[in-house]
């Protein structure tokens, strides 16, 4: 969380053993944990309030750039990262949630400063405009060929439907991602 940054929310409401428990939000933030999980590739450690999002611990502490925050409330894809295999808004991931886990960025999917299949796609078939969105555009279709090498177009268009391009009409992104499938797959 940048630093002076008001926390909007008021009261944060627990549901436990059936009563519920009010906790100023600013307690939440207040107390700091270690928390550890792997970041593309490397183990890290970072201390900071649970309440944090992935995505301001990202860009605030580690200085992880690909996911952009644009709408804060998962609906644009700007910030998806690879979480455990699954592509995640880390806008709406708590860090406290990602405590031993695997995350990936579009920074991760490069190997060796080598860009991956789908980043070499992209490039290939202009489907790279202003670069607000394609990080996310990137890691979502990554995702989705780690799962599923041989998509269909109708599957490329749900993998990416969370992720907002005000830029193009998604034709050159979907054949980007339809020719890294084939390349995934030699």
């Amino acid at each position: 969380m940048a630093a002076g940054r008001r926390v909007e929310r008021q009261v944060f409401v627990s549901l436990i053993r059936d009563r519920f428990y009010y906790v100023s939000v600013v307690d939440l933030v207040r107390v700091e944990r270690n928390i550890s999980f792997k970041l593309n590739g490397k183990f890290t450690t970072v201390r900071c309030p649970p309440a944090y999002t992935l995505l301001e611990v990202l860009r605030d502490q580690l200085q992880v750039t690909g996911p952009k925050e644009d709408c804060a409330k998962g609906e644009c894809g700007a910030c998806t990262v690879i979480m455990d295999g699954y592509p995640v808004c880390s806008c709406l991931v708590l860090v406290s949630q990602v405590e031993g886990s695997d995350i990936i960025t579009s920074e991760g999917l490069a190997k060796d400063r080598k860009l991956n299949t789908v980043q070499e796609a992209f490039i290939d078939h202009g489907a790279v405009q202003c670069g607000h969105c394609i990080p996310g555009m990137i890691v979502s279709a990554s995702a989705l060929l780690m799962r599923n090498p041989k998509p269909t177009v109708e599957v490329i268009r749900t993998a990416l439907s969370g992720n907002l391009c005000r830029c193009t009409g998604y034709t050159k992104i979907i054949a980007a991602v339809q020719d890294a499938a084939k390349k995934w797959r030699s």
